[in-house]
């Protein structure tokens, strides 16, 4: 564990976050949250929030990929993504939902400026991010794809966009 450079749950508690909030819309897979859970930790994030049906701790299946990420990582309940999005709005935080949509931008084309804090919204496996909270958000991100089918599971979105907007900080 020390070779791995490895910090303790307190560690990680204590430790300055990434000034990045993941914000569940609706998520419906138990091993999507628990991956997002994994991947926030790995990439010291600030929080996540979980909305609407997208399930919470403790459970077998989110613990089963989470692989105890629930207990590091800060997380908050809310009604809805739209409720999370304003409140995390009045705080200061930056908009961003990935989601293909006709003015998204490409990932590779987004720029996370030092200073900022910001909000990054993925929505349920079928339906995306509702169509309210898109209407919130600052801008919409879409990751680069080009086989045929172009999407992503949510877990594998979630690895690759925070990824791309921490690297520069790690």
């Amino acid at each position: 564990m020390d070779e791995l450079n490895r910090k303790t749950v307190n560690e990680f508690k204590a430790s300055e976050k990434i000034p990045v909030v993941v914000v569940l819309d609706n998520v419906r897979s138990m091993h999507n949250v628990g991956s997002v859970f994994r991947t926030a930790d790995a990439f010291l994030l600030e929080a996540i929030c979980l909305c609407g049906y997208t399930p919470q701790p403790p459970h077998r299946d989110i613990q089963k990929t989470a692989l105890g990420a629930t207990e590091t990582v800060r997380w908050k309940y809310f009604s809805s993504a739209f409720e999370a999005a304003n409140e995390l709005r009045n705080a200061g935080y930056r908009l961003v939902a990935v989601e293909q949509v006709e003015e998204s931008i490409s990932l590779k084309d987004f720029f996370f400026r030092e200073e900022e804090k910001l909000a990054v919204i993925f929505g349920n496996e079928v339906n995306g991010v509702e169509e309210e909270v898109l209407k919130i958000c600052d801008a919409c991100l879409e990751i680069p794809q080009i086989g045929t089918k172009h999407s992503l599971n949510i877990s594998v979105a979630a690895g690759i966009v925070l990824w791309e907007l921490v690297k520069t900080r790690i």
